[in-house]
């Protein structure tokens, strides 16, 4: 079947979460006279907030709750103890004013005047609403599975977000630079195209660099895939 929608993953594949996370980091420790590898507490911050979240089941928590909690958890194990309550709600609130890598907006309208373009994403409704409204997003829909109840990687996230847009799986192309999101969309049926986010951890380069040959299309940008799906 032709392609009708693209459900595009949010956090690291549209909003550049390690330079927002790691400047917020790094400012609040220099306003305590804190010293620390900030790329390295930023990547920690985000690997326990992601094993936090994937593939929960109706929690009584969102992605933001998680990124509350998992802040605490980090600053302990780093011994960065002197920030302050005022310091860490700064660097959570930071989640919600996250810049785009600068090749999305202008793709993205492209893609949507061939496409429904949908965010499918772990991040809370409220935090997608934000920083579409600062970088100048213009979705079709806004899917998180806080709505759904089931969290990505589940079957029943990408399952139910087709259904919700009452298209066959198979007319729906995934699109994340995460294997694992793209390996599962796969499995429910859905096209997947991958768009490589090298900058997506910072300095240490992504975990999972290398797409799966098997994924349709595999893009260097959002502006290649716009071209390569003709739109």
């Amino acid at each position: 079947m032709a392609i009708k929608a693209l459900t595009l993953d949010t956090g690291g594949t549209i909003l550049d979460w390690h330079g927002g996370i790691s400047r917020a980091f790094a400012a609040a420790g220099a306003r305590r006279g804190l010293e620390a590898d900030w790329h390295e507490v930023t990547n920690e911050y985000r690997r326990r907030s992601m094993k936090g979240m994937v593939g929960q089941i109706h929690p009584e928590f969102n992605f933001d709750d998680v990124h509350r909690r998992v802040l605490d958890e980090v600053i302990a194990h780093y011994r960065l103890d002197a920030l302050t309550a005022e310091d860490r709600d700064v660097i959570w609130r930071t989640w919600h004013a996250l810049d785009a890598w600068p090749d999305f907006p202008a793709a993205q309208a492209r893609l949507r005047r061939k496409y429904v373009v949908a965010s499918l994403t772990l991040l809370t409704t409220s935090l997608v609403i934000d920083v579409s409204k600062k970088n100048g997003f213009d979705w079709d829909a806004i899917i998180s599975c806080e709505m759904i109840g089931i969290y990505k990687t589940r079957p029943e996230s990408y399952l139910k977000a087709a259904k919700w847009l009452q298209l066959d799986p198979s007319e729906i192309m995934m699109v994340a630079c995460h294997n694992f999101d793209l390996n599962a969309a796969r499995e429910c049926g859905y096209k997947s195209a991958f768009v490589k986010r090298p900058a997506e951890w910072g300095p240490s380069g992504p975990p999972d660099p290398a797409p799966n040959p098997a994924h349709d299309l595999i893009v260097e940008d959002f502006t290649e895939l716009a071209t390569r799906l003709g739109a």
